[in-house]
């Protein structure tokens, strides 16, 4: 683990979530002043395409596009990690190292089952991290109870109807050249590996469509959609677009 206190932390099941997901909201904050940071649960060692080194590889150039402050993952085992105890614990310490005011994680439910499980074990965690009565210690110093403000899920393949869109217009190029890091998972006429789902000639357009219709939600060009378990609350209802 690496990297202080941030206002926003992703964790997410692999990487490449963040930038098909949410990067333009990333972007969006980070221009704004606040600082994230992103970890990832998995190195994607099970992906069709490329291999764990790779991926770290592309991983760290897109946080360099984003603009995040660090990147990571925990280890924890691509497609067999569950909501245990050990995982938890990984993650409430992440969470109490980075303390996060917001933190995002995958949708709730989607075509891989890794997001939907990332999702509930990222969520109980957040939970888990606020009570006092377990301990966790990084760097051999006991770590002080934490529980993010509010946590927002991703909408990733699958479509779910969004509890609030942001507006990532401005950044919806530079989410594209974040993706684009990513060479490895998506269409390349030149590879020899597998096709996969996100690798079709059809991924890209797709998703292009899918932040339209969000944005299209909110009057934008394009958007990035969330949900959550509680409904967040507002200091400025004249903000609200």
């Amino acid at each position: 683990m690496q990297g202080g206190p941030v206002d926003i932390l992703c964790i997410t099941a692999h990487p490449d979530d963040v930038e098909i997901s949410c990067a333009g909201t990333l972007m969006r904050h980070i221009a704004q002043g606040r600082t994230v940071g992103l970890v990832e649960l998995t190195a994607g060692e099970l992906g069709t395409r490329g291999s764990a080194a790779l991926r770290r590889q592309e991983a760290e150039a897109a946080r360099r596009v984003i603009g995040a402050g660090f990147r990571y993952d925990l280890g924890l085992p691509d497609g067999f990690f569950r909501a245990e105890r050990d995982a938890l614990l990984q993650v409430v310490t992440a969470l109490r190292l980075h303390r996060p005011r917001v933190l995002i994680t995958n949708a709730v439910r989607d075509r891989h089952p890794d997001h939907g499980r990332a999702a509930a074990l990222v969520g109980e965690a957040a939970f888990l991290s606020g009570l006092r009565r377990i301990g966790t210690d990084f760097e051999g110093r006991a770590q002080e109870p934490w529980r993010p403000t509010t946590v927002l899920y991703c909408v990733q393949d699958n479509w779910i109807e969004p509890d609030l869109v942001v507006d990532i217009t401005a950044h919806w190029e530079r989410k594209m050249e974040a993706l684009r890091c990513f060479r490895s998972q998506f269409h390349d006429p030149a590879s020899t590996e597998p096709e996969s789902p996100i690798a079709t000639p059809e991924f890209m357009p797709f998703l292009e469509g899918r932040h339209r219709a969000m944005g299209r939600i909110i009057q934008a060009a394009f958007g990035e959609g969330f949900t959550v378990q509680r409904p967040p609350g507002v200091g400025d209802v004249t903000q609200l677009v």
